[in-house]
């Protein structure tokens, strides 16, 4: 491959093929094309200006084309260049005609109209089109005319009323849901009913059919959602009855500083303190302590984080169900230091016949201890239930303490100890 550069080979015109203007001479500071090329310039700082020949360096691709005018292109040779880049018009090409200059109408042909002198249409005078509603006429003479709004017929009865046409809200509750036809056999769901019965909660119900350990009137179940009717009979296999058995339950004598559950506000929650070393010496369970004991381990109940005294933890959903289930009826006793005076009047309010947040309070049991303990006995266990008891009588507790939760004591557990619920031991 030479040096030498090709050169363009000349257009085609309609007068002929188009001569090429001689070649300009070469400027003095251009070398020929066959010269030797020139010496590496010396290393220049890039911020100062080119001057001298730096200048025209890059201006062409071919030094001997730098000061020459380009080939110019009939536009009837088909070049594809833009429009501004065409050369004039051959003499006998057609004129260009300036802007507006166009010629007038011939006899016969529609004058032109100006812009805006258009008559208005009349109302009616257009036939009726398929276009959407906002653009269409008005109605011709014979059409169902246009009906005016609010002119709706009455809505068939039991058809649901727009939002704009509902009754607000009285604040009266609804009526309770009509029973759908597909349960009146009074069939209810597999998982509840066993958990009506005391076998398990729901989610280990769940858990247990999945995996086929689940009878019903002798037959395997393992399908989800399934119906028993109350009168079948529902037995949980050998396999789920070991496995029931494996989980445990530990009783904690809970610490002041330590919530009952998720960590909140920097304090930490109280099971954090069950670990090896903190089991309780005495522990009459032989129950080894294992690792496994703390996947689904979760509080059975609640104490406030300045109250200490008897936590459950548990893994049975039997257990967690009879302590905090909605129809749970196991007492829980608490000893409560107070500051103030109480009256009889007082302690029977403490009994029976206070509300909070507007519900009423199951009866209680509440006694005097001594001269500044009371014992407590409920049966529900609302958020600081006890502490808003008191100050509704005008009492100011100054410390409380949870010593028994159904048959369950706390006996002599130490703070900060826990130990495993026995096998004899029954809430």
């Amino acid at each position: 491959m030479t040096d030498t550069p090709r050169r363009r080979p000349p257009a085609p015109t309609r007068a002929g093929t188009l001569s090429l203007k001689p070649r300009a001479a070469a400027p003095a500071n251009v070398a020929p094309a066959d010269a030797a090329p020139p010496a590496k310039p010396e290393t220049r700082d890039w911020r100062k200006p080119a001057t001298g020949a730096g200048r025209n360096r890059g201006k062409a691709s071919f030094p001997e084309q730098a000061n020459t005018e380009p080939v110019r292109r009939n536009a009837d040779a088909g070049d594809e260049r833009p429009r501004g880049d065409r050369p004039p018009r051959q003499d006998g090409d057609r004129p260009a005609r300036p802007y507006g200059d166009r010629p007038p109408r011939q006899d016969g042909e529609r004058p032109a109209r100006p812009y805006g002198d258009r008559p208005p249409r009349a109302a009616g005078d257009r036939p009726r089109d398929d276009r959407p509603r906002g653009d269409r006429p008005p109605r011709q003479d014979g059409d169902r005319p246009a009906r005016p709004y609010g002119d709706r017929p009455a809505r068939p009865e039991g058809e649901r009323p727009p939002r704009h046409e509902r009754k607000a809200w009285s604040g009266e509750p609804r009526p309770a849901p009509t029973p759908s036809p597909l349960r009146d056999d009074g069939s209810i769901r597999l998982s509840k009913r066993m958990t009506e019965l005391g076998l398990c909660s729901r989610r280990e119900a769940d858990e247990y059919i999945e995996k086929g350990w689940v009878r019903v009137d002798g037959r395997v179940v393992s399908e989800l959602g399934s119906r028993v009717k109350p009168g079948q009979q529902v037995e949980l296999d050998r396999r789920g009855q070991t496995f029931q058995d494996r989980r445990v339950t530990i009783l904690l004598n809970k610490p002041v500083g330590y919530v009952s559950g998720q960590a909140e506000d920097g304090y930490e929650p109280a099971s954090v303190l069950i670990t090896a070393d903190n089991r309780w010496a005495e522990d009459p369970s032989e129950t080894r302590y294992l690792r496994s004991h703390q996947n689904g381990l979760a509080p059975a109940g609640r104490l406030d984080i300045d109250s200490i005294g008897l936590l459950v933890f548990t893994q049975d959903g039997r257990i967690a169900r009879a302590l905090i289930g909605d129809d749970s009826s196991i007492e829980k006793e608490y000893h409560v230091r107070v500051e103030g005076s109480l009256d009889a009047a007082g302690l029977k309010l403490l009994n029976h016949g206070l509300s909070l947040d507007g519900v009423a309070l199951r009866p209680a049991k509440v006694s005097w201890l001594n001269e500044d303990q009371l014992r407590f006995v409920l049966r529900e266990g609302k958020k600081r239930q006890i502490r808003r008891m008191c100050e509704l009588v005008g009492l100011k507790v100054v410390g409380l303490k949870r010593v028994r939760i159904g048959r369950v004591m706390l006996g002599h557990l130490p703070p900060g100890q826990w130990r495993y619920l026995g096998p004899d031991e029954v809430f």
